[in-house]
C-alpha cells in the first residue's frame, strides 16, 4: 500500500482500533482506566474529522475512502452502543436500533455503489433536496455527530466522579443526549429507504 497517498484511509481504519482500546478500558474497574477511555474516545471521534480533512486537502478522496469512512463509523458507533447496553448504562434497544438502521441503510447503499453512486458527495444516491439535506448536509451530519459523541463521552464521564450525586447528574444528562442521538440515527435513514426504489427499477 502507498502510505503517502492513503493517509486518510489509514486514519479511518486506525480510529476503529483506538475506539476498541477505549471500550476495553470500560471493563477495567478503575477511575484511571475510565479517564483514559474518555480521552481515547475523544481522540477516536476526532480522527473521524481528520481523515476527511486529509482526504480533501491532499486529494485522497475516493470511493474506497467513502466506504472505509462509513464502515468505520458503523463499527465504532455500534460498538459503543452495544457496550453501554451490556454494562447497563442504556437499554438494549439502543444498539438494536443502531444495528438495524446500519444494516438497512448499508444494504441499500451497497446496491447504489454497484450503480456508481455513493452515500455522499457529487455522486450521492439521494436525488431530492430534502433527502440530501437530511443525509448529506453539513448541519445534519454535524448535529448527529455532536449528539452521538456527546452521549458517549458523557456516559463514560458518569463513571468517573467519586461523588454518586455528580455521577447521577451526569448520567441523566447523558441519557437525554443519547435519546437525541438515536433519534438522529433513525431520521437520517429515512431518505435512504424512501429513495431506494429507483435502485431496483428494472429499466436500469
Amino acid at each position: 500500500m502507498d502510505i503517502k497517498n492513503n493517509t486518510a484511509n489509514i486514519v479511518s481504519i486506525s480510529r476503529v482500533f483506538v475506539a476498541f482500546i477505549a471500550i476495553g478500558l470500560l471493563y477495567v474497574p478503575s477511575q484511571t482506566a475510565f479517564i483514559i477511555s474518555l480521552i481515547l474516545t475523544i481522540i477516536a471521534f476526532a480522527m473521524d474529522g481528520v481523515d476527511g480533512y486529509i482526504a480533501r486537502k491532499y486529494n485522497q478522496a475516493s470511493e474506497l475512502g467513502s466506504v472505509l469512512d462509513i464502515m468505520g463509523d458503523r463499527i465504532v458507533e455500534a460498538s459503543y452502543w452495544i457496550v453501554f447496553a451490556a454494562t447497563g448504562l442504556l437499554p438494549v434497544w439502543f444498539p438494536i436500533v443502531c444495528v438495524t438502521r446500519a444494516f438497512t441503510t448499508d444494504s441499500i447503499r451497497s446496491v447504489a455503489l454497484s450503480k456508481g453512486m455513493t452515500a455522499f458527495g457529487e455522486k450521492s444516491m439521494q436525488s431530492t433536496a430534502w433527502g440530501k439535506f437530511i443525509c448529506s448536509s453539513k448541519f445534519m451530519r454535524i448535529s448527529y455527530a455532536v449528539a452521538k459523541v456527546a452521549a458517549f463521552i458523557l456516559l463514560i464521564a458518569s463513571l468517573i466522579p467519586p461523588s454518586i450525586y455528580v455521577r447521577t447528574a451526569i448520567y441523566h444528562v447523558a441519557v437525554v443526549v443519547a435519546y437525541i442521538a438515536i433519534i438522529f440515527c433513525v431520521v437520517r435513514a429515512i431518505p435512504v429507504v424512501l429513495e431506494s426504489g429507483k435502485l431496483f427499477d428494472k429499466k436500469d
